[in-house]
């Protein structure tokens, strides 16, 4: 199975379902809300990548999530990537902007979103990759080799690809 053809993706914490993912799986419930979400392709001195790992999935991403009201694109960016990994970064630059409404995620409770995702590159300014034990529960820097071998969250593929390849344009959808 290709990751654009991926089915639902049954989430659990503690035994609990929480969340089902789906990424261009015609069996995808409608999304009923659009919800701007960050996330920050971060990069050490060596070329590595700072991924964290969800407590939820077990599958790995970077560090984001979704924006809170009153806050920027940029506020919202660095608050997630210190509050699950531990690390202070500043944003540098875009990866992208990703919007297929065809990546659903299905809480047991609630909206069904439709993620727009603002993908952005930083440089870590200080701290260790630590998981949060909340979100994450592992947090770490990875040469690109690696990254493409782990279980990636389904959808985040798009993005962690995109930053890999280090187009100097930002990928735009």
């Amino acid at each position: 199975m290709t990751e654009m053809d991926a089915g639902p993706e049954f989430v659990w914490d503690d035994q609990v379902a929480v969340r089902s993912v789906h990424f261009h799986d015609p069996d995808a419930p409608a999304a009923t809300i659009v919800t701007p979400s960050v996330f920050v392709a971060v990069q050490d001195g060596q070329g590595r990548f700072l991924l964290v790992q969800r407590r939820d999935s077990g599958s790995w991403e970077f560090p984001g999530g979704r924006m809170d009201v009153g806050e920027t694109a940029i506020e919202a960016a660095v608050r997630e990537t210190a509050e699950e990994s531990g690390m202070r970064v500043r944003i540098t630059g875009l990866v992208g902007l990703f919007s297929d409404p065809a990546f659903v995620i299905q809480p047991v409770a609630g909206e069904i979103r439709q993620p727009f995702v603002v993908c952005f590159q930083g440089v870590a300014e200080w701290g260790s990759p630590r998981p949060d034990e909340i979100e994450t529960t592992d947090a770490g820097w990875f040469e690109p080799a690696q990254v493409e071998a782990m279980t990636l969250e389904p959808g985040a593929c798009r993005w962690i690809h995109h930053a890999i390849a280090g187009s100097s344009e930002p990928h735009l959808e």
